[in-house]
C-alpha cells in the first residue's frame, strides 16, 4: 500500500521532471532560432547616435551559465502562451499545408539570365510583388522559380519578424508554424553565393537567409527598412509592390512583444508564383 508520504514524493518528482522538460524544450527552441539571417551573424548598426555593436546577434545559453544573476531567475512553473491579436489587413490564411518536398540536389539551371523575371507572394496579409535578378543571381533566382513552381512556398510561414537594427520579415521555412520556432528547414539541396561584392540591403531588398557561406536553400528575408548588414547574404531581387504590406506587419510587431520574434500577424504565403517576362 503506497503511504500518503510516498504519494508525495512521487508527485513532487512527477512535477520536477515537467519543469525539466519544458526548461530543456525552451532552450532547444532558442538554440533553433538563432539561426536566421546566419549562424555568424556580426553586425554593426548605429542607432540613435550611438553605436551597437551585435556579434552573433542573439545572447546564447552558454552565456547565462556564466551569469550568476540569469542562473537565479525564477523559472515559472507553466510557461505563458502568448496572446495573438488581429492586425489591419490580415485574414485568414488559405486552407491547406506545405508540400515539404525534398531534393538531393540543386536544380538543372534553366533561367536565362539575359530576360526579367517577377514573382508575386500572395499571402493573408496582402500581395508582394517582385522584380527578381537573374542576370546578377541566375543560380539563386532559378532555384526560387524551380520551388515556385513545385509550390514549395505555398502554405508557408513567415516565421521571424525582426524590430531593431535589422528590419525583416523571413520565410520560406516549411517547417516553421506560427509558434514554433523556424529557421531550419530547407529543400534538401544548398547551393553558393552569388552577388555578394559590394551588397548593400536598403529597403525592398529580397535576399537569401543563410547559416554561412554557400549554405543558400529556401529560406530568403524581406528588407521593409533600411538595414546594415555585412555583404554575406545574396541579394537576388528587389520589392515592387507591397512594401506597405511589410510595414503594416512590422507594425504589429512580434508575438512575443520584443524585437525579434514571430510576427503577431500569422503571415502565410497562401501561394508564390514566379514569371519569366
Amino acid at each position: 500500500m503506497v503511504t500518503s508520504e510516498q504519494r508525495r514524493r512521487q508527485l513532487a518528482r512527477d512535477k520536477y521532471e515537467r519543469q525539466a522538460e519544458r526548461r530543456a524544450a525552451a532552450a532547444t527552441a532558442r538554440k533553433r532560432r538563432n539561426s536566421v539571417l546566419g549562424a555568424a551573424l556580426a553586425v554593426v548598426v548605429l542607432a540613435g547616435g550611438g553605436t551597437l555593436f551585435a556579434t552573433g546577434a542573439f545572447d546564447s545559453d552558454d552565456k547565462k551559465k556564466s551569469d550568476p544573476a540569469a542562473q537565479a531567475a525564477p523559472t515559472p512553473t507553466e510557461p505563458s502562451v502568448p496572446t495573438r491579436k488581429p492586425v489591419e489587413g490580415c485574414g485568414e490564411a488559405a486552407p491547406g499545408s506545405p508540400n515539404g518536398k525534398q531534393w538531393q540536389a540543386e536544380p538543372a539551371l534553366t533561367v536565362d539570365a539575359k530576360a526579367t523575371y517577377t514573382a508575386t507572394l500572395d499571402s493573408n496579409c496582402g500581395k508582394v510583388t517582385l522584380a527578381l535578378d537573374a542576370a546578377k543571381a541566375p543560380h539563386t533566382v532559378n532555384s526560387f522559380a524551380f520551388l515556385a513552381g513545385e509550390k514549395y512556398f505555398d502554405h508557408t510561414k513567415c516565421h521571424r519578424l525582426t524590430t531593431d537594427g535589422i528590419f525583416v520579415l523571413q520565410c520560406g521555412d516549411p517547417t516553421a508554424s506560427a509558434t514554433a520556432p523556424g529557421g531550419t528547414g530547407g529543400p534538401g539541396y544548398k547551393f553558393a553565393d552569388e552577388n555578394l561584392t559590394g551588397a548593400t540591403y536598403p529597403a525592398g531588398t529580397v535576399a537569401m537567409a543563410n547559416s554561412g557561406p554557400g549554405t543558400n536553400g529556401s529560406q530568403f528575408f524581406l528588407v521593409y527598412k533600411d538595414t546594415q548588414l555585412p555583404p554575406n547574404y545574396t541579394p537576388f531581387g528587389k520589392i515592387t509592390g507591397g512594401l506597405d504590406v511589410l510595414q503594416k506587419v512590422a507594425a504589429a510587431g512580434t508575438l512575443e512583444g520584443g524585437t525579434d520574434g514571430h510576427p503577431m500577424a500569422d503571415v502565410t504565403l497562401n501561394s508564390v508564383t514566379a514569371a519569366k517576362g
